[in-house]
């Protein structure tokens, strides 16, 4: 099984992932994968996604290697299916972080052990999932919230609208029509809600997304690939800031959630993200151990 996408689990799959998740918060050195070696490929850089997937590697008893663009050259030293054809040989799994999806796609089509998406130009799975995980913890359930994803429907939107649909929750996307998510996403998503009872609903009106909500969240405007939008991009998103103003309207429990790293006044402000509405260090701390559990789920 590979996890390219949040649409190759099932909902009950996303939600023993949280379980298991959280029962191995308190487990640090278990001896699920002794003996077993994983490979990262990174064409992008990464704090969270690189450390985290390195310790919960070793917690469970494994070994993991990292291998640099330099190292490998996806697509341009060498072929990309030749390398998921010989790193299968050597590995029991492989974590890419790549530009593209096509190149996850192309990797799992020519491996023969699980390919987890670390991120990619589409989607960001594993950040999903560790948000589904803090949000549990933080409201006791996951069903009937009202999450409000604002300001660039990107990578993380994706996967974030994709897991709350399946899992029944409301989610409500605040996103300027240049930098809507994926139409094909957010018909997918609709088609999840309806068999979970969740709900999807797209504006372009930060504030009526917000209202009522339990669950704000943002992501930078603009990240790796996108440098030279940066001018048009915080003009067009800048009144999708993530405030106190904003915050105003939602629930007075709300969470505010944030995927890092944030680039501080401009998506989000300092007030909100060192608030005591933040939880974007707990969420840090969750990519750790929802990791430990999709490996666990994978490699077993």
């Amino acid at each position: 099984m590979h996890l390219l996408s949040i649409s190759d689990l099932t909902a009950d799959e996303i939600r023993e992932l949280i379980e298991q998740a959280g029962a191995m918060k308190g487990q640090r050195c278990l001896s699920l994968l002794a003996g077993c070696s994983m490979a990262l490929l990174f064409e992008r850089p990464s704090l969270r996604t690189r450390v985290s997937f390195e310790v919960a590697m070793r917690q469970l008893g494994g070994h993991s290697m990292y291998l640099s663009p330099e190292e490998i050259g996806l697509g341009h030293r060498e072929a990309v299916a030749d390398v998921g054809a010989v790193l299968s040989r050597y590995v029991h799994g492989m974590v890419a972080r790549v530009r593209s999806q096509a190149i996850l796609q192309l990797l799992a089509e020519n491996t023969s052990v699980p390919i987890i998406n670390g991120l990619s130009d589409e989607e960001h799975p594993c950040q999903a999932l560790s948000d589904l995980l803090t949000i549990s913890e933080k409201k006791g359930r996951l069903e009937g919230l009202v999450v409000a994803y604002v300001g660039d429907g990107n990578n993380v939107a994706h996967s974030l609208l994709l897991a709350g649909a399946l899992t029944g929750m409301e989610v409500r996307l605040a996103c300027p029509r240049p930098y809507r998510p994926l139409q094909s996403v957010v018909d997918m998503a609709r088609d999840f809600s309806t068999e979970s009872g969740g709900c999807v609903i797209e504006t372009e009106d930060p504030h009526e997304a917000v209202a009522g909500a339990d669950v704000v969240y943002t992501d930078v405007w603009y990240s790796m690939g996108h440098e030279e939008e940066r001018d048009v991009r915080l003009r067009v998103l800048a009144p999708y800031q993530v405030n106190s103003g904003l915050l105003a309207g939602a629930k007075d429990d709300v969470v505010v959630m944030h995927c890092l790293p944030a680039h501080r006044g401009e998506e989000i402000t300092d007030e909100v993200v060192d608030g005591p509405r933040s939880v974007v260090l707990d969420q840090a701390e969750n990519r750790l151990h929802m990791q430990k559990a999709i490996l666990a789920k994978l490699l077993v």
